[in-house]
């Protein structure tokens, strides 16, 4: 009775925080998923993305990464935009429109371990969102909230895959949901198909070196390597051609987060301009958003890459 009022309140909050969905777990080994992770690492999928093959123990298992955890409380939270970038600007995934979500999403964590607490007492217990080693989707799909789609991505039947990921890990014991979602996906193959550098490969296994978010982001080097010349489409900062094409985002719906409203600048600059803004400007206008993450000298690094593919003005 206890779990069961727990979790009922636990998803409440939740979803009076704003997230679209909640979902429980029991805290355990991931079997399969080490096995997978283990292969794509050691395929050098992870590109120079070395912190993946960091702390593989504590992703695959919760509770060394939380000592007494017995629940994995996944929940998701929509960031899909109303508003568009003008037509050719440099384009910035949809996720990045707005305030960093891990400041966003780290908040409301808080806020809810904060009020489960008040309401149930002492539990143990910690959030994350990006910020360790956590196989969120993982725990999404076991939890019930989605599949993973062949551009691996978690996908929802009824809300699309426009939506960040957060983990709370606790000692309480829930009701759990424990219930596969079933994979959607079927023979289609637009995200394949679509993908501009070829990254999506058979098996729902991504080729993180090839992704065009992992190059304009994660890849830290000072030149991009030349055989994506003219491959990025006019990605300036992410890339979210997988997501436009996939079918089930015919269901995505308009975010009611006003953190995540975009940055006027995002929508509003053109090519020339991203071009001559100064680093001290960059500074000031992104100081909050996730653009900060590649620095002004990787967003002028991108700029030149594609600077070709796009008009300038």
């Amino acid at each position: 009775m206890q779990a069961s009022k727990h979790t009922s309140f636990i998803k409440s909050w939740a979803s009076s925080l704003g997230f679209l969905y909640c979902g429980i777990a029991r805290a355990a080994f991931l079997d399969e998923d080490a096995r997978r992770l283990e292969h794509w690492l050691n395929k050098g999928l992870h590109g120079n993305m070395g912190y993946m093959a960091n702390h593989f123990d504590l992703r695959v298992d919760p509770r060394k990464l939380v000592p007494g955890a017995r629940s994995v409380i996944t929940l998701l939270m929509n960031y899909f935009p109303e508003e568009v970038q003008n037509e050719g600007a440099p384009k910035i995934a949809r996720y990045a429109f707005g305030e960093d979500y891990h400041d966003v999403i780290r908040e409301k964590l808080n806020s809810l371990l904060a009020r489960i607490r008040l309401e149930i007492g002492e539990v143990s217990g910690r959030g994350f969102v990006d910020s360790a080693p956590v196989l969120e989707r993982a725990w999404a799909v076991k939890s019930g909230l989605g599949w993973v789609g062949k551009n691996g991505n978690l996908i929802n039947k009824n809300s699309g895959s426009y939506f960040f990921i957060a983990t709370l890990i606790t000692d309480l014991e829930l009701t759990y949901d424990d219930a596969y979602a079933k994979d959607y996906c079927g023979t289609c193959n637009r995200c394949v198909d679509a993908c501009p550098t070829n990254a999506i490969l058979p098996g729902k296994v991504i080729d993180g070196s090839r992704c065009i978010s992992y190059l304009t982001i994660e890849l830290k080097e000072v030149m991009i390597p030349d055989e994506f010349a003219g491959k990025f489409d006019g990605w300036m900062f992410g890339c979210d051609t997988c997501q436009e094409v996939c079918p089930w985002n015919r269901f995505a719906e308009v975010h009611q987060e006003p953190r995540f409203n975009p940055i006027p600048e995002i929508l509003e600059l053109k090519t020339g301009e991203w071009l001559q803004l100064s680093e001290d400007k960059f500074k000031e206008v992104f100081r909050h958003s996730p653009l900060k993450r590649s620095k002004f000298a990787g967003i002028q690094r991108n700029l030149r890459f594609i600077q070709k593919d796009i008009p300038h003005e």
